[in-house]
């Protein structure tokens, strides 16, 4: 695959620098079980994040919520900030990766909430590697609005020509399409590989060791 050039490097965080999608269900099946309700599948639960936590619980609830969104919302954010740790790991060579892009400027972009991204970034390590930390509640905007793209490169004086958008999911990938930007996507996230190719990505890997061969 073609190697491509950037000097802004856009990260996903959930599924991409970081393993946590057993922290997420964890605390979506307490809020279920907090309701009254039946708990689902991990990996439908899985299917349900990438567009913030309202939506996550919202999907979650399945309509079947009596009325009790509200309370759903506060629990869960309530248990998942005691438990979001509790698995949730960078990806092995993930940490390698950083450090080869060091020269690069780099900003983690999520649709999770500030309050959670910033201490799990905090926690594990990773903030000494990037500029900003960036969450859905910090813009006016999400992914994969491309006006985000636009402010994001704004703030770094780097054109969306020369940024690069690295993600597992179906938002991290249409951001940058949408955008003007490069897509870079990870086939072994939280987001269904066929999902993700069928988006026809610039580029695609299995292993964040390859991204050093990918970017220059």
């Amino acid at each position: 695959m073609q190697t491509m050039e950037a000097d802004l490097l856009i990260f996903d965080l959930d599924g991409t620098l970081v393993s946590s999608g057993r922290d997420i269900a964890a605390s979506v099946n307490a809020t279920l079980r907090q309701l009254g309700l039946p708990e689902r599948p991990v990996t439908e639960i899985l299917r349900f994040v990438g567009d913030g936590v309202r939506v996550l619980i919202e999907r979650s609830l399945g309509g079947l919520d009596g009325g009790r969104f509200d309370e759903a919302l506060e629990f869960f954010g309530a248990h998942y900030r005691e438990h979001m740790l509790d698995t949730t790991r960078p990806y092995p060579g993930i940490e390698a990766a950083l450090c080869h892009f060091a020269g690069k400027r780099k900003v983690i972009l999520t649709n999770k909430r500030h309050s959670f991204a910033l201490p799990i970034a905090e926690a594990l390590g990773l903030t000494g590697h990037f500029d900003e930390v960036i969450g859905a509640d910090s813009t006016p905007f999400i992914k994969p609005d491309p006006r985000l793209l636009d402010l994001v490169t704004r703030r770094f004086g780097i054109s969306p020509g020369r940024t690069a958008v690295i993600g597992d999911g179906v938002n991290d990938v249409l951001l940058a399409q949408n955008g003007g930007a490069l897509s870079c996507a990870y086939l072994k996230g939280l987001t269904p590989r066929e999902k993700l190719l069928a988006l026809r990505p610039d580029c695609t890997y299995e292993d964040p060791a390859e991204l050093v061969t990918l970017i220059r």
